[in-house]
């Protein structure tokens, strides 16, 4: 796991091989930096640097909620600037289709409040990136199926 809070393993159907080994693509590389950047920001609050690894079309699902979009989560995140963050996710899948990727990851959170009770979040993701024409990857889609308790 790195410190960001991101496991990497090595079983990525779009890794290339070297002697037996599996090697990870420049572009998977690259999202997987993206996700670890994004979890260390949430980490620390940093709402800015989240909001620069998406793209301005992004759109998130949650349940119980409807799609929304970049300026919706920016405004959830500033509800949220005195909670604290921790906890991991684990990449289950991760695979590059040109522009476009998908991963697939488990995310178990701990959230704590100043003023309420900690709470244990956790469940699967389904990510989609796009990159740009810059080469950047960025997360476009996000359907998050984490619950309390799970």
């Amino acid at each position: 796991m790195t410190s960001a809070g991101v496991e990497r393993i090595a079983d990525a159907p779009a890794a290339a091989r070297d002697n037996g080994r599996q090697m990870m693509s420049d572009d998977e590389a690259a999202i997987r930096d993206v996700l670890e950047r994004w979890f260390a920001a949430s980490k620390r609050g940093d709402t800015a640097t989240v909001l620069s690894l998406m793209t301005d079309d992004v759109v998130f699902m949650v349940p119980g909620r409807k799609p929304f979009g970049r300026e919706e989560f920016a405004a959830s995140a500033a509800q949220m600037s005195d909670v604290k963050l921790d906890g991991r996710s684990t990449i289950e899948e991760l695979n590059v289709l040109g522009d476009w990727a998908y991963l697939r990851s488990f995310i178990e959170l701990t959230i704590t409040s100043p003023s309420g009770p900690t709470v244990q979040r956790s469940g699967y993701t389904l990510t989609i990136f796009r990159k740009t024409d810059d080469g950047q990857w960025l997360l476009a889609r996000d359907a998050n199926l984490m619950t309390a308790g799970n």
